[in-house]
């Protein structure tokens, strides 16, 4: 992913909430075999652990948990990548991409300060995204019990969070409560495991990009804002309150 400076955030807690609010992350691999592409991707919805996160330091100390289906032709490379290691390693790098709730192209009208002195502007395209690089742990052993404790704890896990997070489901204040596993016969969940593998990230690198006319003067960014409010559609309205986040918070690294 292409960093611009004024378009990049490096702020550890700042890039994990944002994981955590758009968990629906797109994991790439690129793994030499003899029956499978080299390069496959996958959208898995992923649990998020961080260690100390009130202190976030210089290096990430962070884990990504998720699962994949085992008739997934990148879980069979991943399987088999990982039956070369005792440690069920993987030995490439891989890469994990968050895309943010909403993008949105840019017109030149937009840009209310520039075009009419210069017309030098040309269209653009708004997003934010989180990319992770990591080196992954497959967990695909089902007559393996550490394997088959780690696939219990991400399902009930991630049904938790996906529940309470995504829905409110919390049973505070009137909301519903969670649904969770064990609600289901525990000989379907048994079968159900059986048909996916565990993957644990242990987070080495991540950097997020948040293109979203920050970087221009402060007239066309406010043009930039009216014109996405202008549309009445709800992404426009979020477009808009991210530009003035994030112009408001480069405006504030110059204080």
């Amino acid at each position: 992913m292409y960093l611009r400076p004024v378009h990049t955030d490096l702020h550890f807690p700042t890039l994990y909430k944002f994981i955590r609010s758009n968990p629906l992350g797109i994991i790439t691999t690129a793994i030499q075999s003899p029956n499978y592409h080299t390069i496959q991707s996958s959208h898995i919805p992923w649990v998020l652990d961080v260690e100390d996160e009130e202190n976030a330091t210089d290096e990430p100390k962070a884990i990504l948990r998720g699962h994949l289906a085992r008739a997934n032709p990148q879980t069979k490379a991943l399987i088999e990548a990982a039956t070369k290691s005792s440690s069920n390693k993987i030995q490439e790098e891989v890469m994990i991409l968050f895309n943010g709730p909403v993008h949105h192209y840019v017109t030149p009208k937009f840009y209310v300060e520039t075009k009419p002195s210069t017309g030098k502007v040309v269209p653009t395209w708004a997003y934010t995204a989180v990319q992770v690089y990591g080196t992954a742990t497959i967990f695909h052993d089902s007559s393996n019990p550490e394997h088959q404790a780690f696939l219990s704890k991400q399902i009930d896990d991630l049904s938790k969070q996906s529940e309470e997070k995504v829905f409110g489901y919390t049973g505070e204040n009137g909301a519903p409560k969670a649904w969770n596993v064990g609600e289901a016969p525990e000989s379907y969940v048994g079968l159900l495991k059986k048909a996916i593998i565990g993957i644990e990230i242990e987070v080495t690198g991540l950097a997020g990009k948040f293109k979203v006319s920050q970087e221009l003067a402060s007239g066309d960014r406010q043009g930039v804002i009216e014109g996405f409010s202008a549309l009445g559609t709800e992404e426009g309205d979020l477009m808009a309150k991210t530009v003035k986040e994030r112009g408001e918070l480069k405006d504030a690294k110059k204080v």
